[in-house]
């Protein structure tokens, strides 16, 4: 555990360690991580087969990126359906039984599910059963049709429509935006020279097709570096594909982002007109220059043209790259203001005070 929470990766022990700061005993399980739920069984007495090896092709792999992009619209009236043929991720019943079993050694008073896919409504009820936690329930995507929600005490999202989605089918739900965690520029190299002019890191899929046209127009112009996944999802002539560095992640994605003089962000197409990525804390966190495409709530997060840059439209967003990229002055001062923002708003630490407090 220790090497996974070192490694930054995805939310690390952020939500563990400021429940923890704020006096209460709190525990990691990482549901889909094979190898390290091995482990655990193993020291607990369990006997558990061998995990795939780590680099196994993901099945989803082979799945052509025409049709990840045509069914893209669709995915959440369609995950019951794949549910049911075994096309969607979920855990086998060797895995629920060790996570029940982690969830019996614990004892938890609460319980906060991130994946709400792997562990869905089902198992959740076979969790709620072990003590009767709190259990709450974060996603940041439209959830899946037809499930009852009713086994939740509390659903979180940072994007209002999905709150307004749970209410809607009689679950309690309340915003609570995504975060960053200031102590890991305490053990994170020392600042990378901003080698870059123009960077993305993230994904692009067929979940992003605003955000692939965008930076594709951005490559016509510009040195662009994308650091991230889902190239195989692009047609081949797509001008992203000699601008990919490979896939980063913790350590390695939060240097990238440094190493930026502007980095871009864009979000999923199902975001709609509402801001709320972790792309959008991260790197401002790390103090990077953020020029990010324009929502109606923005504002509510970060000062548009102080802490953050917005664009409206692929013109206006190379406009703006052409702009700070000589103003080194205001890039600098934004990014510093940017950062300032997210440690005292945007903080794991305010999250999890924002979670105990809808509690009560």
């Amino acid at each position: 555990m220790a090497a996974r929470n070192a490694s930054l990766f995805g939310v690390a022990d952020f939500y563990s360690r400021n429940f923890a700061g704020l006096g209460h005993v709190a525990a990691d399980v990482h549901v889909n991580n094979p190898w390290m739920r091995t482990a655990w069984a193993r020291e607990h007495g369990l006997a558990v087969s061998e995990p795939p090896p780590p680099g196994a092709p993901a099945a989803r792999d082979a799945v052509p990126g025409w049709l990840q992009r045509a069914v893209a619209p669709f995915k959440p009236m369609l995950r019951p359906l794949a549910r049911k043929i075994g096309l969607s991720p979920r855990l086998d019943a060797e895995a629920e039984k060790i996570l029940l079993a982690q969830v019996e050694d614990f004892k938890p008073d609460l319980v906060l599910n991130q994946d709400l896919f792997h562990v869905d409504t089902r198992l959740a009820r076979r969790i709620k059963g072990i003590g009767r936690p709190t259990l709450v329930g974060q996603v940041g995507i439209s959830p899946s049709r037809g499930e009852d929600w009713s086994v939740y005490d509390l659903m979180i999202s940072q994007m209002a429509a999905v709150v307004d989605f749970f209410r809607a089918h009689g679950a309690r739900s309340e915003v609570v935006h995504l975060a960053f965690e200031p102590d890991i520029l305490d053990v994170l190299p020392p600042p990378p020279a901003q080698e870059f002019d123009v960077t993305f890191v993230g994904a692009v899929s067929a979940d992003h097709q605003l955000r692939v046209a965008q930076l594709e127009a951005v490559a016509r112009r510009y040195d662009l570096k994308l650091f991230g996944s889902g190239l195989h999802s692009l047609p081949a002539s797509s001008p992203l594909h000699r601008c990919y560095q490979g896939e980063v992640w913790g350590v390695e994605m939060y240097q990238a982002l440094r190493s930026s003089r502007i980095t871009l962000n864009s979000h999923i197409d199902m975001a709609g007109r509402e801001a709320g990525n972790a792309r959008l804390f991260e790197a401002t966190g790390v103090g990077a220059f953020l020029l990010t495409d324009f929502k109606d709530n923005l504002h509510t997060l970060f000062a548009p043209e102080r802490e953050v840059v917005a664009w409206r439209n692929v013109e206006d967003c190379i406009a703006m790259i052409d702009r700070y990229l000589a103003d080194d002055a205001a890039r600098r001062s934004i990014a510093k203001a940017g950062q300032a923002r997210t440690f005292a708003a945007h903080s794991f630490r305010r999250r999890a005070e924002e979670i105990l407090a809808h509690l009560g």
